[in-house]
């Protein structure tokens, strides 16, 4: 197993340990007695099937990188029912008519989760509360009372309608976005309850789902296409391997454009060496400074 940013496909059911388990298995296989630094790029839920990011060796260092990258997911809310959980395996909490929805109705009902917003998070979230997770704390029946994050939604639509039990919705959000909390949002805006019962992650930034017994490797120009870069020489090297800065021109513009009006990333500058992504700098007083090196290169 290389050094890289891998596609691949967590299913219902599984978790998204589950997949890092299963790549540490294979890298102990084909490296037996040497570890491997594995980590994945955004955890999807149990019921939740699609995309799942698997950085492995030195591609580890683009984890914290990858949290504001546009995420794709669709979405199947069902109606008049709210559960602690946010999802169908949840415990009812709230039950109501849904006969008066229409599609009209649940256009105007998305409307005001566009944009920047705060978004209390599934008791059932991984968000850590006096640092412990807070699906822990609930699983043993604690009280679970979270403050809101600011999230942000840059596009949803009803793809579909099965009215008044259920709708598809499909959207692209900035990570940290929980689609649990919006379904249970829309629910108590249009005072019917609601719920997830099936999520799926299609796309991060230009990387699609690559489905089930399939996965994809990623390397170079590849990796977090959304930013600028520079070609480092010899010279430039060395420089930052001494901790010196070096010239930011000549910058190259970035290999993947956003999706127009999404919120420009803070992310750093790629630098490639010998066509392997070595550096990732920071743009300071109108040069680049070393952020992280990834050794070896990816």
């Amino acid at each position: 197993m290389t050094p890289g940013l891998y596609l691949t496909h967590k299913p219902v059911g599984a978790t998204s340990f589950a997949t890092v388990r299963a790549f540490q298995e294979e890298a102990q296989a084909t490296r037996p007695g040497r570890r491997t630094a594995l980590v994945h790029g955004g955890t999807l839920d149990p019921f939740a099937e699609g995309l799942l990011l698997m950085l492995v060796g030195p591609a580890t260092h683009l984890f914290e990188h990858l949290h504001a990258a546009p995420k794709v997911y669709e979405a199947r809310v069902e109606w008049g029912t709210e559960m602690d959980t946010g999802d169908l395996h949840g415990r009812p909490v709230h039950q109501a008519d849904a006969s008066a929805l229409t599609p009209e109705r649940l256009d105007e009902a998305l409307r005001p989760f566009l944009g920047w917003t705060e978004q209390i998070p599934p008791a059932t979230s991984a968000k850590k509360l006096g640092g412990e997770p807070a699906y822990r704390k609930a699983h043993r029946g604690e009280a679970v009372d979270l403050p809101p994050s600011r999230v942000y939604l840059h596009a949803a639509r009803w793809t579909s309608h099965d009215l008044p039990r259920a709708s598809v919705l499909e959207l692209t959000c900035r990570g940290g976005y929980y689609v649990r909390s919006l379904a249970r949002d829309l629910g108590r805006a249009l005072g019917c309850g609601a719920h997830l019962s099936a999520l799926k992650r299609t796309a991060i930034g230009p990387w699609k789902d690559p489905g089930p017994g399939h996965r994809i490797e990623l390397h170079g120009r590849d990796l977090l296409p959304w930013t600028h870069s520079r070609v480092l020489t010899d010279q430039d090297v060395g420089a930052l391997r001494q901790g010196q800065p070096i010239p930011l021109a000549p910058l190259q513009p970035p290999d993947w454009r956003l999706p127009p009006g999404y919120p420009e990333p803070p992310g750093p500058v790629r630098g490639f060496h010998q066509g392997k992504l070595t550096f990732l700098l920071t743009l300071e007083d109108g040069v680049l400074t070393p952020e992280t090196e990834l050794r070896g290169g990816v």
